[in-house]
């Protein structure tokens, strides 16, 4: 029997809910009976008698590690070894030569370090989103995945959302041609001033404007060609003291002369309805969809309890018969997914670079994280000139290989220049 080896990095708000209990479900039964949901039940009998093991969890704090030990061990009966420190990945390779897939869940800004240590001990990695929020340490991440033949699998479950699947599937070719969209995702305000420590390090944009980016840019193979974007801050600093931005709005234009607006804050209060609020709207030239994620059509009220609404398709636990708990969604379809490029590579049954965009991979998110890029240095731009009493109208221009800021207040300056072979935006 073959056991895939897997550690975790990172344990908070979503590692130590949707990550860990998806990793659960797997360790308990293998991958086999969470494939048919991926459509990958084909493959069910190549996987039957192989098993996989969470060896260890890296945290920041001492209580995180603890916490992890404690949760594995009430949750499967299995012990593993929790680590704790800045790089708690650096000890986990070292003492487990043999592992084959990291899997990262730390801060949008510390998804690089722990992803290049992972590929150059030959280890596969699966990833939170954002990939990284610099277009240079994307292209290091994917030149090293392929020099390696290494997985470098994205948690971009809004691509496996069933209401998504329909929408770009079924109804997209009888659509016509897209002519412009809009994506709307708004968390709530307890995450930008307690959940997170690292508000001011990253923005609404780029923590959740990444899943409708990678939508879009996924299902119709979009090409930025330019990009306008502006924040505000407000909130967060005058109440919390925080110098982060509290909403952001970009506008970014593609190569095919499509537009699409992106609308992002974490200032939802806590009295609202539903966990976050979310929704989009696509127009064509024969047709429109409109997609309202934060409303699946469940509404409750208790009393003193207010009015709420729940998405059941996004995780949610199913009872077994002896009282366990195993996780459902297409949150966990999207580790799943990732997870069998894995096995599939582990088992000697496929090599990683033939697995090339046949799911979230690291090259398929260049082009989002490339918007990602050019929105956090036009929105920073932008916020310098109306704090100086000027227009905000600088914007980003994209091609094969730059990112140009222009800003008619001063001279194009490229923020990003491609320094390692050919690649596109």
């Amino acid at each position: 029997m073959k056991t895939v080896k897997g550690a975790l990095v990172g344990y908070g708000m979503f590692g130590a809910d949707v990550v860990i209990g998806s990793l659960w479900d797997v360790q308990r039964n293998g991958i086999a009976p969470y494939l048919d949901r991926v459509g990958l039940d084909d493959w069910s009998a190549r996987y039957q008698g192989v098993g996989f093991e969470l060896v260890a969890v890296g945290t920041r704090s001492t209580a995180s590690a603890r916490r992890a030990e404690a949760e594995m061990l009430a949750a499967t009966g299995r012990p593993l070894r929790g680590y704790h420190g800045d790089t708690p990945w650096l000890d986990i390779l070292r003492d487990f030569p043999d592992l084959d897939v990291l899997i990262v869940a730390t801060p949008d800004h510390l998804h690089t370090a722990p992803t290049l240590a992972a590929l150059e001990h030959g280890v596969h990695v699966i990833t939170e989103k954002p990939l990284c929020l610099d277009l240079t340490e994307a292209d290091r991440i994917i030149d090293l995945a392929r020099r390696k033949d290494r997985i470098v699998a994205v948690d971009m479950h809004k691509r496996y959302d069933p209401d998504h699947l329909r929408i770009f599937q079924e109804l997209g070719p009888s659509l016509g041609t897209p002519l412009y969209a809009r994506g709307v995702l708004e968390e709530p305000l307890e995450v930008s001033t307690s959940t997170f420590k690292w508000v001011e390090q990253s923005d609404p944009f780029s923590y959740v404007g990444i899943h409708w980016v990678d939508l879009f840019m996924h299902y119709l193979d979009l090409t930025p060609l330019a990009l306008y974007g502006v924040g505000q801050k407000r909130r967060l600093k005058e109440e919390h003291g925080l110098d982060a931005f509290d909403s952001t709005q970009v506008m970014v234009t593609h190569t095919n002369g499509m537009t699409i607006i992106y609308e992002n804050n974490w200032l939802t209060p806590a009295d609202f309805e539903g966990p976050v609020n979310q929704d989009s709207q696509l127009v064509a030239t024969r047709g429109k969809v409109e997609s309202d994620s934060q409303y699946r059509g469940l509404r409750y009220w208790t009393e003193n309890g207010g009015s709420r609404t729940a998405n059941t398709h996004f995780f949610r636990k199913v009872r077994r018969p002896d009282g366990s708990l195993v996780s459902l969604g297409y949150g966990k379809d999207s580790l799943v997914l990732g997870l069998e490029k894995v096995f599939r590579c582990v088992l000697g049954l496929a090599n990683a670079n033939d697995l090339a965009g046949t799911y979230a991979d690291a090259a398929s998110l260049r082009r989002p994280t490339a918007v990602v890029h050019a929105a956090r240095a036009v929105i920073a731009r932008n916020a310098e000139l109306f704090a100086a009493g000027q227009a905000p109208v600088a914007v980003a221009s994209f091609s094969e290989q730059t990112i140009t800021l222009h800003d008619p207040t001063g001279d194009a300056r490229t923020v990003y220049r491609r320094s390692v072979g050919p690649a596109k935006p």
